[in-house]
């Protein structure tokens, strides 16, 4: 499903803007033996095993320097400590520089049952991370002057929720509209068994979430504070497809994945499978670990609906902050964030992130089973991205500590300084 966790307010876990666990307290007790995958030349991370190497292709020549060396064997450790008697059943994560990618690397299992290593190159669900792609995909229409940020949800799309005669684009889109989020509805506690067993298949029209939100009265006056609510990117997707008479799937895919030849990425229905490999998402109950990968991602839609990679996530991110897929004034309004103190790292479906290195900018998502963290440079020239399938937390404070030192580790590198705790998305408990 992922701004920081202190600049995002804790929500139910579907389409989460910052990283989640599974339901519940404790460690999972063993793990098989991690897989990594690592630049040739490079030593493996102690205590891993089963190497794939990048092509030359996907090198530069920094891993071959010395510094180069350090960050990637620092990078790996971090990895590491996020998976095993600790936090998650898996953990993947890459950097790509100039284009090209430096460091991919997995460690944990892909499944439980199996213990088969988990895959780098595998695909996840993205959870809230979909954001980013559905607003690139409508300011690329303001871009075409089909509609403008500053144009009423009336106007649009009529009677479609309270306060719709107050709310404009721009405020659905950076979450100051004070429309409720369908996410608090009881229908999406997905520790409740009947969610686990049933109601996780259940299909969702965009109408229907709409209808949920629309059973809780708004949050505040239009344009008066900022809260999180993955209402807004619904009708986000309903403006999109009134505007251009295709799904807001069909447009993310032709205006995005298929440019940029992304192609482990997909914006799916109803189904509910992962295509491709992948690791499996956990929720822990009272009886251990119930796997909740296949689930049917019309909860989220699109506030949360994608899956992809790591590679193809650094890909999007590169080509969406160096100019790529907005004009320059689209991109810049998408990097205004907000006034109101909760939602000031916030912009137009995008967060901001401030590391010793620099700001970065990208968005963080969950969904059951599966975490995720998108991030690139201003400058377009750096990208980042990770997936952790968390399933048990025990020390919330030490899972948020390994997960900041992986970030800043990968986007810094080994002597960058920790950043302040809450900067980067928590490893938070899904309660709101």
């Amino acid at each position: 499903m992922t701004a920081t966790d202190r600049t995002v307010r804790r929500r139910r876990p579907v389409l989460r803007a910052a990283v989640v666990t599974a339901a519940g307290a404790g460690l999972l007790a063993a793990l098989a033996p991690a897989a990594v995958a690592q630049p040739t030349g490079r030593p493996l991370a102690s205590g891993c095993h089963g190497a794939v190497h990048l092509t030359p292709a996907d090198r530069t020549d920094r891993p071959n320097s010395a510094e180069g060396r350090a960050d990637w064997a620092a990078a790996d450790a971090a990895l590491a400590g996020l998976t095993g008697p600790r936090y998650g059943t898996s953990a993947l994560a890459a950097v790509r520089e100039n284009g090209r990618l430096v460091w991919r690397n997995a460690t944990g299992v892909a499944d439980l049952a199996t213990a088969l290593p988990a895959d780098p190159e595998g695909r996840f669900r993205i959870g809230s991370t979909t954001k980013t792609f559905v607003a690139t995909t409508l300011l690329q229409l303001v871009g075409e002057r089909r509609l403008d940020l500053d144009d009423r949800l009336e106007c649009l799309l009529p009677g479609i929720v309270p306060n719709s005669t107050g709310i404009t684009v721009r405020q659905l889109l950076n979450h100051t509209s004070g429309v409720a989020d369908y996410t608090k509805d009881p229908a999406f506690e997905f520790s409740e068994q009947d969610w686990l067993t049933a109601r996780r298949f259940k299909p969702y029209s965009l109408q229907d979430l709409v209808d949920i939100a629309d059973k809780y009265p708004p949050a505040f006056p239009p344009g008066q504070d900022w809260r999180y609510s993955n209402t807004n990117y619904v009708l986000i997707g309903m403006i999109i497809e009134k505007l251009t008479g295709r799904s807001w799937q069909e447009e993310v895919t032709r205006r995005i994945i298929r440019p940029l030849h992304l192609t482990g990425t997909s914006m799916p229905g109803n189904s509910p499978f992962i295509p491709g490999p992948h690791a499996h998402g956990y929720l822990k109950t009272d009886t251990g670990p119930v796997d909740v990968t296949l689930l049917n991602p019309s909860m989220a839609g699109p506030a949360g609906g994608a899956v992809s990679t790591t590679a193809d996530l650094t890909t999007f991110i590169g080509a969406l902050l160096d100019g790529r897929l907005l004009r320059p004034t689209e991109l810049a309004a998408m990097q205004q964030t907000s006034s109101f103190g909760a939602g000031r790292s916030y912009g137009l479906g995008l967060q901001r992130l401030d590391t010793p290195c620099g700001t970065f900018w990208g968005h963080a998502g969950g969904i059951p089973g599966y975490n995720t963290l998108m991030l690139g440079s201003a400058d377009g020239k750096r990208q980042f991205a990770s997936d952790i399938t968390v399933y048990d937390v025990a020390d919330v404070n030490a899972a948020n500590a390994a997960w900041n030192r992986l970030t800043v580790t990968a986007l810094c590198g080994a002597q960058a300084p920790a950043i302040a705790p809450g900067a980067v998305p928590d490893l938070a408990r899904p309660a709101p």
